[in-house]
Formats: C-alpha cells, structure tokens, sequence
C-alpha cells in the first residue's frame, strides 16, 4: 500500500526491541490496536510497517540495511520507547531510530513541523512504555535534538514501572492514571495532524537553516543572506596543543581577532557567538559563508607547548573555497601581542581595505602587556561565555580579579568585573543595591586607563537602565557606545530592550534586527526578539520565536517560561501546562513537579496552576531576588490586587531589573486601570 503522500513508502513506521514483545506480545496488541483507531480516524487508507519479527542487533547485511532504508521513506516515525530501546548500540536504535532522524532531516518536509497554532510537531512520535531514568532521557532528547515528547502508556505505581495494558485489574493503583483506549486515540489523532500538516507548512528544519535571515511579520531583513562586499566571519581556531586544557586559550584569540577586526568601518565581522556555533563541527566552509552572508572565512590552529608557540591561520575566499592567503607562525607565546597584530592587519591587507589612522590605532592599541594577566582575562571570558550559571560567573569574577591584581591597569579586565556583577544582580542571584556600586566603580577604574571602550558605555547603560530606571543618562551611555563603535551587536541589543521597556517596539524590533544581524546565533539576542514581540502582545509570533530559540539551545528554560506564558495570555490553558513541563523537565531538582502541575490543572484548572507558581513554582528560582516581580505578576493575572501591590513595592524598593518592563509586561493589564499601578510606574519612571 503506498503512502498518502508521493515519494514516500510508507504513512508510518513502528519500532521497537523485541525484548519489549517477548513476554505478552505488548507491542503487537499496540499496533493492532492502534490499526484499527487509524481507520477510523483517517478516511483514507493508512500504510504502516511494522515488523513481527525485528532484528535486535543480531542481523546486519547490506541487504538488510538497503531495504531498511527504503522502508524508513516514511511520514511519520513511532519508536516504543523503554529501557531497553535506549541503547546506542542496538539495530532498532542505530539503523532505524537514528536513521529516520538523519534521512527525514534531509527530505523535503524535514524532521520537525511547524504547525499553524505555532505548534511543533516532530515526525518521530514516541511511545513510551517505561519511566526513564535521566541518561536515558537526555539520550534520546540528544538524538532528537529537543524535548522527548510522546505519548505515555506507563503503568507506574509504588514499585512498580511497566507497560500500560489495555485492560487493568487495579487502574486506580497507577500514579498516571491514563487509560489506554484514550491513549491509542491521541496518537492516532497526533499522526493525522502531523500528515495533515506536512504539505501546508514550513519545516522546523527549514526554519533552522533560516535562522540566520529569518523574515517574520516584523522582521525587515531579507530571506536570504546576499553577502556583503567587504565580509568576514572568524572561525574558532583548532586547539592542536599536547595539553587539551587549552581550549580558553585558542577561544580567547579567536575573539580577540573577531573584536579587533570589528573595529573597521567597511568590514562586516560576525560576532562572536554566532562564529563560535560552528566550534567543533565539521561544516563546508563555503556553506558557512553562504548561510551567514559573508565573503570570506579566516580558520586556523593553534598549538601551545611550553614557552613555544605555533598558529596556522587561512583566509578563504567563500564562492569558490579557494585560499586567498596562508600564513604560520612559529614563536614563543611572549610574541602573542605581536601575532594578533600582524594577523589583523594582513587580513584587511589582503581584503584590500584602506585603514584610517584612528583605525589602525585601536588595531595596534595595546590592552595589555602582561602575559599573566592576559592568560587569567583569557580564561575569564572562557567561563564568561561557556558557563553563564552562577557558579561559572563567580569563576569568571575569580579570573578577571586575578588578572587586575597582575596588571591593575588591565582596563577591559575591570569593564568584565562590572559585566559580571550586571548579570548576577540581573539573573537575581545577589541585591541590586550590592551590585550598582561594584559595576560602578570598576567602571571608573576601567575609564582611568582607557576611555575609548564602548564595552564600559554598554555597562553603564545597562545600569542606569535596567536598575537604576534612569532613562535619560542610558541614553546617553547608549550615543557613547554607539558613537565608539556603531557595529556593536551588544549595544543593540541593549537598546531594543530599552525602547522595548518605553513602549518604543517598532525601534525596538529595528535594533534587535540589527543585533541578530551582526550576531545571527546569539541564544540572548534570539530570546530577546521574543521577548519583544511577547510584550508587544504579539503572541503567535513570540511563539515562533521562542521556537527558533530553542532550536539554538532546546535547554534555555527562559524560552519555555515566556511560550507558556504566551500560551496563558492567548487563553490555551492545556499548551501552558505543556510548556511549563518542558521548563520543569530540564532539571533534575525541579522534574518532579511535572506530574504534580498537571494533577493540579486536571483538578483545578488554570487558577489552580497560578496558585502553584505562587505556592511553590516562583521558588524554584534559583535566582532568589528576582522572584518578588514573578510573584507580582502571578497576582495579578489571578486579579489580587492586593498582593500584587504588596510584591511589586518589594520589587520596587530592591531594584530589581524585571522592574523596567512594568509599563509593557501584559502580565499586569488587570491593574493598569488601579491608580495604585500609577504610582510605580513613576518610580520606575517609564511613563
């Protein structure tokens, strides 16, 4: 029987181990089952393979795999998931649920559907008939490359974790409480909407290689990335030292090119994150100039040992692959300053771009020339951009300290110290009233040894911004910052927020636009489009975003916080519930939670699940003086006043940067009509 749809050899394909059929023919009951729910969901004929007799790992001739791989030309995938399916090494896993994965990423629908009510659906489709354990869990959320979604025919009680029979003795006894005919039903209902939809809308997949110039309702770059005359990105350099431990070290050069470089007018430099994406993957580097619009890629190697150093660097020309220019060098890494140089001004040499004196200037101006304390500010940003936890933050306060008391006039090392207590007191982790003087005072000290750092007029906005609500002086830390580099991605980035916090969206969207440009894979310039659009009221394309996020880093909780949040302003109570689980999933403290908000919602709804929050879900925030704008909001929505007020003074009286977002949040339309709101949105001073 063919497919519903052309090229393809079958609607589905079922999978499992036959370990999970030996004992009561569990999975050929399912199928069966699920068999005749399809006839009557469908009105045409539904094609499905399953296999009575599958190999598990026992049998693995070419032939075998040859007409495995024709079979998998499927629409949709269903592994039963279970213990021992969760095993890399098993022919179910490896030549079947990893080769639908790699094969439908590659056909014209792609592995992941969007839907029409911003939905995603994925052409896999689990059934899981076992609580997993983590490793298990993160295995196949790995191979998915997102949340393991599915539907569930687990039996769980004191005890006991087995399949979900059709019939029951004791169904009141399961801590789930599904039922099984119920169950049959969504997932032939998941597949009709998956097959329905593949034909209608773009693939997530496709969405995924259009991250970079993604055109959205508000989004006014183009739909591809044409390159631009004078262009290049900066791939991270290969760490090819004998000690693996130097990766810091490799990164830190790599972004100190991408910085210096980005100090010329007429060159467009991809930012860092967005470069440091490819780290590690072994990518054409021609498809990377195309999909990021630039004319040409600089790579290379570094290899560190002992006092001797060797870099390798090549620039390539994109539309051909062809290498423009090549070059070693063979030093001792007292010579580091000396390389970077001479790297940076060879590559615009060779781009054949004319150098203004005050640009060549920042080129050759020197940071510092203390090697110590270059090393420790090298493995400062190391934490600083591959550790953003409180832990990883501290570690980074630990290493730019190090490097000011090696050389006390190490001025980006101060601007770094003030970045990190920014976060920290942004992310809730210490007071705002501890965190203020510290950024300030590093400030003044970085300004003492170098004026010219747009980073420190970044910093100070920030501040002035986000805690201190003074408006008027982040304006003109902003103009500083601009005026000091115009191609600042952070500097835009920070600027949407601002006019996003004013109500200013359509600037707002203008800036972060241009962020995203310069910055294309930033997770936080990502989220932040969202979060815009979120307080914008424009929910369905917040959604999208958030998904397009997610697909950069699927374990950003923010991103599911703020869908779930959509979810409750569009009304769509179950898709809340939903998202708040995959939030909750992500950690191993906070997954048990998981069963109890939808035990709470089957019970009492969504009032039920906002009292839980309240209760017990704000909380959870390790970040502890951040929660009292949460809790604010979570009043409100249940329209209590009262304790709204009450939460959003202590907000008020912390300082706490959530608070900037008063005048926008949607979370507080139940009051904006109280002459009490009117009195904190003076204080914050953004009406």
């Amino acid at each position: 029987m063919a497919s519903l749809l052309p090229g393809f050899e079958y609607d589905i394909f079922i999978s499992y181990r036959q370990k999970d059929n030996k004992y009561d023919g569990w999975v050929t009951e399912f199928v069966d089952n699920l068999m005749r729910e399809l006839d009557a969901t469908f009105k045409e004929e539904v094609s499905v393979y399953f296999d009575i007799n599958p190999h598990d790992g026992l049998l693995e001739t070419h032939d075998v795999l040859d007409s495995l791989k024709q079979k998998l030309k499927c629409l949709v995938f269903i592994p039963v998931i279970s213990r021992t399916y969760c095993d890399p090494k098993s022919f179910a896993w490896e030549h079947e649920f990893a080769a639908f994965v790699e094969q439908a990423s590659q056909d014209k629908f792609g592995l992941k559907i969007s839907l029409p009510n911003s939905n995603v659906a994925s052409r896999v489709l689990p059934i899981r008939i076992h609580d997993l354990d983590s490793t298990d869990i993160n295995l196949c959320e790995s191979l998915l490359g997102g949340v393991l979604r599915g539907v569930d025919f687990i039996y769980k009680s004191a005890g006991v974790n087995r399949p979900l029979r059709s019939k029951e003795d004791n169904p009141q006894d399961n801590f789930n409480h599904p039922i099984y005919r119920d169950q049959i039903n969504k997932v032939a209902l998941a597949v009709k909407d998956i097959i329905e939809n593949m034909d209608k809308y773009t693939s997530i997949d496709q969405i995924k290689k259009q991250t970079v110039h993604s055109k959205t309702v508000n989004d006014s770059r183009s739909d591809t990335a044409i390159p631009s005359e004078k262009s290049i990105v900066v791939l991270p350099f290969q760490n090819m030292s004998p000690e693996k431990d130097q990766d810091y070290f490799c990164d830190g050069i790599t972004e100190e090119i991408i910085n210096t470089l980005a100090q010329i007018d007429r060159l467009k430099v991809i930012a860092r994150t967005t470069s440091f994406a490819f780290k590690g993957k072994y990518v054409d580097v021609r498809n990377i100039g195309k999909e990021l619009g630039v004319e040409t890629i600089l790579e290379g190697s570094l290899r560190k040992s002992g006092e001797k150093l060797r870099i390798t660097a090549q620039l390539i020309r994109v539309s051909d692959g062809s290498h423009i220019w090549s070059q070693k060098y063979d030093r001792e890494i007292k010579d580091i300053f000396e390389i970077q140089d001479e790297l940076s001004l060879t590559i615009v040499e060779e781009l054949k771009i004319q150098l203004f004196d005050e640009e060549r200037k920042q080129i050759l101006k020197s940071k510092t020339q203390n090697l110590t304390a270059y090393n420790y500010f090298l493995k400062g940003r190391f934490y600083w951009n591959n550790s953003r936890t409180k832990e990883g933050i501290e570690k980074t306060i630990e290493y730019f300290t190090q490097a000011i008391e090696s050389d006390p006039n190490y001025a980006l090392a101060y601007t770094g110290l003030a970045d990190a207590y920014a976060v920290l007191a942004d992310w809730g982790y210490i007071q705002t009233q501890i965190a203020v003087p510290k950024i300030k005072e590093f400030l003044i000290k970085s300004r003492e040894q170098d004026d010219t750092l747009a980073e420190n007029h970044n910093s100070l906005f920030y501040s002035y911004a986000l805690f201190e609500w003074n408006w008027q002086k982040a304006e003109l830390e902003s103009k500083k910052a601009f005026e000091l580099n115009p191609k600042s991605s952070v500097a835009h980035h920070f600027y949407a927020l601002f006019q996003a916090c004013l109500g200013n969206f359509r600037n707002a969207i203008e800036h972060n636009n241009r962020a995203r440009e310069l910055d294309p894979l930033s997770l936080i310039f990502n989220f932040a489009y969202g979060l815009i659009l979120y307080m914008s009221r424009q929910y369905d394309d917040a959604i999208r975003q958030f998904r397009k996020t997610l697909l950069i880093d699927n374990s950003f909780t923010p991103a599911y916080f703020w869908t779930s949040f959509c979810y409750l302003q569009k009304g769509l109570y179950t898709e809340v519930i939903e998202e708040y689980q995959n939030l909750l999933v992500r950690d191993t403290v906070t997954e048990k939670f998981v069963l109890v908000i939808e035990d709470i919602f089957r019970k009492s709804g969504i009032e039920g699940f906002l009292h839980w929050l309240v209760d017990e879900g704000v909380k959870l925030d390790k970040g502890i003086y951040k929660q009292a704008y949460h809790l604010a909001v979570c009043y409100s929505l249940l329209n209590k006043k009262e304790m709204a007020f009450e939460w959003l003074n202590e907000a008020c009286e912390q300082h706490i940067s959530w608070m900037a977002w008063i005048k926008v949040d949607p979370g507080f339309d139940n009051l904006r009509d109280d002459p009490g709101f009117t009195i904190f949105l003076e204080k914050v001073g953004s009406n």
